[in-house]
Order: structure tokens, then C-alpha cells, then sequence
């Protein structure tokens, strides 16, 4: 359970430090250059303390995932970004795979030899 609250915090901070970037209008604003570094850096760090306890494939699918229709979604509220049948499509997809890979991981751990 720890593994999936830095995982979380990890999306969150990405999700933050992505919304800086675009703040940041190409690093010529300094606070939003500041929060960029600080929100990547707490995000990596907290990716790495929920490796210590989550696969890598799949932590990395779900923060890869995440993050994406996260950000999509603050595209669409904050800068009136487009949303049409075919992103959803995707973003079912996106989860439809993070399901996916979250299932194989009980079967392998299932039809593993115990030494």
C-alpha cells in the first residue's frame, strides 16, 4: 500500500511540475521554472520509493499513464484544450493496459515456485 501513496504523490507532483513547464513559457518565468525543478525532483523521488515496493513495469506504466490523463485533463480545464471520442478511446486504452499488467502480476506471483 505505501508503494501505491509515493507512486501517487509522484503522478501528482509530475502533473504539477508539467503544468510549471508550460507556465514557465520556455524557463523565462522564475517561479514556474522553480516549481518545474521542485515538482520533478520530489516526483522522481517519490518513483523511487514506490519502487522499493512496486514492480518497475508496473509503476512505471501506471506513472506513465496517470500522468498522462492527468495532464490531458488540465490541458482541458485550464487551457480550453480539446477533448474528442478518439482521447478517450486512448485514455481507456491507457487503463485498459494498467488493468492489464496489474492482473499479469497476480498471475505470475500465483504460478511462481515457493523454494
Amino acid at each position: 500500500m505505501k508503494g501505491f501513496i509515493y507512486l501517487t504523490l509522484s503522478i501528482i507532483s509530475e502533473v504539477l511540475a508539467t503544468t510549471m513547464l508550460k507556465l514557465s513559457e520556455g524557463f523565462t518565468n522564475l517561479f514556474p521554472t522553480i516549481g518545474l525543478i521542485v515538482g520533478y525532483v520530489i516526483s522522481f523521488y517519490c518513483l523511487s520509493l514506490c519502487l522499493k515496493r512496486l514492480p518497475l513495469s508496473l509503476a512505471h506504466a501506471i506513472w506513465a499513464g496517470g500522468g498522462t490523463i492527468l495532464t490531458a485533463l488540465v490541458g482541458m480545464i485550464l487551457w480550453d484544450e480539446i477533448v474528442t471520442a478518439l482521447n478517450l478511446v486512448g485514455f481507456l486504452l491507457i487503463i485498459g493496459g494498467v488493468i492489464i499488467l496489474n492482473a499479469t502480476k497476480d498471475v505470475e506471483a500465483e504460478e511462481a515456485p515457493s523454494y
